[in-house]
């Protein structure tokens, strides 16, 4: 599974006959996927993120300020994660909300695991991973491949995947509980569920502040700024209420990664 073979690919669901085809850099396994009539449109901080503005501007500084809420940045986030990853290790990993695959790509090029994909609800960020991809050479057979799919319905087998990570994105997700729970239908058995996230604060300060996210309205109009911010107990609750056992966090002032396994 990588970028040649999916790209201009066909594919069905041998459940419900539905058929899927790749006419861009990625796979597009949504619902509305082929859709030529119907349109739907999530929260709206869901369709920020698939703002091609929004896309290119994300790794390109919006990331990096992050670091003002504890977020250690990415070779330690990402190594912190590993950490947590190694017993999965040479298993099939998704980055879920993988935005522009910041993460998506060290996990790949790591050669860490059997198979990555790259998941995101954005059309506009995974082109962005595709350029990235291409401008640090990275080879288009190495197993990574992307692919466009709604986090609260996953499009993946139950009891399939070895390891999820979801790197500063739950707050945004639209129905944590249901993403949290199609995450833990998915994992194998011993799977384990990474995720980082902003922890609740008086003031709910950070990249996500109405302050933060004014000079985005400006461009992109109303934003509408509720996100999910969660405390640990809540975090650890809902991992536990879905399904995970054996959960695990390390904190840094807003900051958060936690973690879960399917018994």
């Amino acid at each position: 599974m990588n970028l040649l073979a999916i790209y201009r690919s066909g594919f069905k669901c041998s459940k419900c006959n539905k058929s899927f085809t790749s006419k861009d850099v990625f796979l597009d396994l949504t619902v509305t996927s082929g859709m030529k009539e119907y349109s739907e449109l999530k929260p709206a901080r869901t369709e920020l993120f698939r703002s091609p503005l929004v896309s290119f501007l994300y790794e390109r500084g919006w990331r990096q300020n992050f670091n003002r809420s504890g977020f250690p940045g990415r070779d330690e986030e990402f190594q912190m994660a590993q950490d947590y990853f190694q017993s999965v290790a040479g298993g099939i990993l998704v980055d879920v909300s993988c935005g522009s695959g910041l993460f998506s790509r060290k996990f790949a090029s790591s050669g860490a695991y059997s198979s990555v994909i790259a998941l995101d609800f954005s059309e506009n960020m995974l082109r962005q991973c595709y350029d990235y991809i291409k401008q640090e050479e990275t080879p288009m057979n190495t197993n990574l491949a992307l692919v466009r799919a709604d986090i609260s319905r996953l499009p993946f087998a139950s009891c399939s995947i070895d390891a999820i990570h979801a790197g500063a994105a739950i707050h945004c997700w639209p129905s944590p509980s249901n993403a949290i729970a199609e995450i833990s239908r998915v994992l194998k058995p011993g799977g384990v569920f990474v995720a980082t996230t902003f922890l609740s604060t008086p003031t709910n300060s950070g990249p996500f502040s109405i302050d933060a996210l004014r000079p985005l309205r400006q461009i992109v109009g109303p934003v509408n700024s509720s996100y999910n911010f969660f405390t640990e107990g809540e975090l650890e609750d809902l991992c536990t209420s879905c399904g995970l056992i054996n959960y695990s966090s390390k904190v840094q002032r807003s900051f958060i990664m936690f973690s879960g396994q399917k018994p």
